[in-house]
């Protein structure tokens, strides 16, 4: 299982990210998955690490990467008694960055993401870097629009990707076109089911769609939505996964700023 094929990358979508790997872990089903994806995604409280330290805790698709790497992150005992999740680490902390943003699922909200930049020292002095982070939460069910998103207690995880500003396209935002191994449960146990002969009968669908594929980084033609860390990625744009499509709230967003904070931080 180790020993990735050449070019092995892991290249999931953020809707992937929220509908399938974060709740999958939510709601602990997928039995036989769950051990797999805690391989894939292991939980880490990254606040207790410096950035440049997350990489060596990455799963083990992504261990190697350069980029960009996963994580639940556990909910803090402050956020349990109603209080905000406390981002400080020893030489830094993580500030939020512009409004929260919306993942969807076949026009449908299924989470929210939130921005955040690493800086240095302590606020209001600190120093920016070029660490970043897209928090991801889901929601309870689905909604059509802002207006339909229920704030509700945070749930025991959310899941995070750690990466560092560059001046080209992250991998995320450069997904192969054309070279995607596959999106059924095949590919999936091909390529990341372990050789102990364990085969899953819960991993052939998703509550939400199928399993998400697994992809070779391609040198040929590349995908350049060129997403950033915001602004709305085509759901139709070559390799991105069908049905995502993230988009960022307006300056005049129709949920109150209480109401964010509310939604991130858990009820009062």
């Amino acid at each position: 299982m180790e020993d990735l094929p050449p070019g092995f990358r892991f290249f999931p979508t953020e809707e992937e990210l929220v509908s399938f790997y974060l709740r999958s872990k939510l709601e602990g089903t997928r039995g036989a998955l769950h051990g797999l994806i805690d391989r894939v995604i292991p939980v880490l409280d990254i606040y207790e690490f410096n950035p440049s330290d997350l990489p060596q805790f990455a799963g083990y698709l992504c261990r190697r990467d350069p980029e960009q790497w996963f994580f639940f992150i556990p909910r803090q005992e402050s956020e349990y008694r109603g209080g905000r999740p406390r981002r400080l680490t020893t030489t830094g902390y993580w500030k939020a960055t512009g409004s929260p943003g919306f993942v969807y699922s076949n026009n449908h909200i299924v989470g929210v993401k939130r921005t955040m930049v690493f800086y240095t020292g302590r606020a209001p002095n600190g120093g920016k870097t070029e660490w970043k982070m897209n928090e991801y939460r889901a929601i309870e069910g689905e909604a059509t629009s802002p207006q339909d998103i229920s704030v509700v207690a945070t749930q025991e995880f959310s899941v995070c990707r750690v990466y560092k500003k560059t001046k080209t396209l992250r991998s995320f935002d450069r997904r192969p076109i054309g070279d995607i191994i596959g999106s059924s449960s095949h590919t999936f146990q091909q390529n990341t089911m372990p050789n102990d002969g364990r085969h899953p009968q819960d991993m052939t669908s998703s509550r939400r769609g199928s399993p998400p594929p697994t992809e070779r980084a391609s040198s040929s033609a590349d995908s350049s939505s060129a997403s950033g860390d915001h602004g709305t990625i085509p759901s139709q744009a070559g390799g991105l996964g069908s049905g995502i499509d993230i988009e960022m709230l307006p300056g005049e967003s129709e949920l109150s700023l209480q109401d964010w904070e509310q939604f991130w931080s858990g009820p009062n």
